[in-house]
């Protein structure tokens, strides 16, 4: 997608819950290829809900064509739920880890100062290399990214977003309570 199309987009995060299942990763890659989505970031785990793994997806389009999106990601049968969000109704981190060789460390220090003004922390030094670690919103990763390319950065990588949502609970929680409550009604 090139920026001027991104730009008109918004970022839309999406959380899907399952059983750990093989292959539910591509199916929904498969619904968001066949809108010709891009996947901006993608993360998955073990949720607080023992048993049940959270996908999370970004990518960048409007609000009908995303909720669509979720409906279709829903219909999937090892699915329970998909929520569909925005920035705002979440809090979010990425992680990023940057490779500088440790000369350039030693060496230069401006590059102490940018560490610190980024808030960084280093992980590991070795003689040939210093791992530095950085997290925050991809603005800030990417922007530390652009100083470090200065120092010969060697390597670079940034984690899927990981999010919980600003209400009190998961949303999925209160999903699976309405099924148990259904559960015991019809079992009576």
């Amino acid at each position: 997608m090139n920026q001027t199309t991104k730009n008109k987009k918004q970022l839309f995060t999406v959380t899907v819950y399952s059983e750990n299942q093989v292959g539910l990763l591509n199916q929904i890659s498969i619904i968001l290829t066949r809108r010709c989505l891009n996947i901006e970031s993608v993360s998955g785990s073990a949720s607080s809900i023992p048993g049940i793994h959270k996908f999370t997806v970004t990518c960048y389009s409007d609000r009908a064509t995303m909720e669509k999106v979720v409906k279709q990601i829903e219909k999937r049968i090892d699915v329970l739920r998909a929520f569909l969000y925005t920035d705002r109704d979440i809090v979010y981190q990425e992680i990023a880890l940057y490779k500088v060789p440790t000369i350039r460390l030693v060496d230069e220090k401006n590059l102490e100062k940018i560490i610190r003004r980024y808030d960084a922390r280093i992980l590991e030094i070795t003689r040939e290399y210093t791992v530095i670690e950085k997290t925050g919103h991809s603005d800030e990763t990417e922007a530390l990214f652009q100083e470090l390319k200065n120092y010969d950065l060697r390597q670079f990588m940034r984690s899927g977003r990981v999010i919980v949502t600003r209400e009190a609970t998961e949303h999925v929680s209160l999903f699976l309570d309405e099924q148990e409550r259904r559960r015991a009604e019809f079992n009576r």
